[in-house]
């Protein structure tokens, strides 16, 4: 049975006061949220998606895995939703979620707002997902160039997310993974900061816990004025485990789920 093997880790960075990352990697799901910066408490949004996703995943094992993914999402919407109408103050509060799922040798990603997921193979890094942003708008449009992107005055601004306001709408697909593929799936504390090039030499050693700490440490040298959250995913073949995995960042406090009462098989 495929599986991830993994190593992960958030960090603060050093500019923010708070963690708004959240994370969770186990041998059957990796993702990655992050609270949307300079909205109202960006922590509770990605700390409860991340619950509910993480929770939908292990109470609906033998669902469709487009379906279950796209379902938690619009589970988290609600959830946000519920947070603002106890709360005011949250008005606002959104979050990113970039996951990838497996059950019987499948695998299914969702994916909003900008966050990222990388494939190495055969020493090749390829982006899995597409930034829902303002820039890569312009990119797609044939209005800026990437080499413009660290320069843009609305390089931050992000035009899909899972927020309390509106239904979201993620890119939900299936991926073709195999033995001996590497994952990573990152906030942009590290994909804004670090070159693609040099993420693809970090992590590029085979040693994923050595990989994770290079890749951090490559954000923190280049200003860490973000939080980074990094997850390192080897697939591999072996027997079923359990799904318990780390919690990372926000989601390691569980008062900043809004319900986790709400989330029932």
């Amino acid at each position: 049975m495929l599986r991830f093997a993994y190593a992960a880790t958030s960090h603060v960075g050093l500019v923010r006061e708070n963690n708004e990352d959240s994370g969770f990697a186990g041998p059957y799901l990796q993702l990655v949220a992050d609270g949307v910066g300079g909205a109202a408490a960006g922590e509770v949004a990605s700390a409860t998606t991340a619950y509910v996703t993480s929770a939908r995943a292990a109470t609906r094992p033998d669902e469709d895995l487009r379906r279950l993914l796209a379902s938690a999402v619009h589970e988290s919407y609600t959830q946000l939703s519920a947070g603002v109408e106890q709360d005011p103050e949250r008005d606002g509060m959104a979050t990113t979620l970039t996951a990838v799922l497996t059950h019987d040798n499948r695998f299914a990603m969702a994916h909003i707002g900008d966050s990222r997921a990388y494939l190495m193979r055969d020493g090749r890094l390829t982006q899995l997902t597409s930034d829902h942003t303002f820039v890569q708008a312009l990119i797609e449009e044939g209005r800026l160039s990437p080499e413009e992107i660290r320069s843009h005055p609305y390089r931050s601004v992000v035009l899909k997310s899972v927020n309390s306001e509106q239904p979201p709408e993620p890119d939900v697909f299936f991926l073709d993974l195999e033995e001996g593929d590497r994952l990573l799936l990152c906030s942009d504390g590290l994909s804004d900061l670090v070159p693609e090039a040099r993420i693809a030499e970090l992590l590029s050693q085979a040693d994923r816990d050595a990989a994770v700490s290079a890749l951090v440490e490559a954000a923190l040298e280049e200003g860490g004025r973000d939080n980074v959250t990094c997850l390192v995913a080897d697939v591999e073949d072996g027997p079923v485990l359990c799904g318990d995995g780390r919690l990372l960042g926000a989601m390691q406090d569980p008062y900043l789920v809004v319900d986790p009462g709400a989330v029932r098989a």
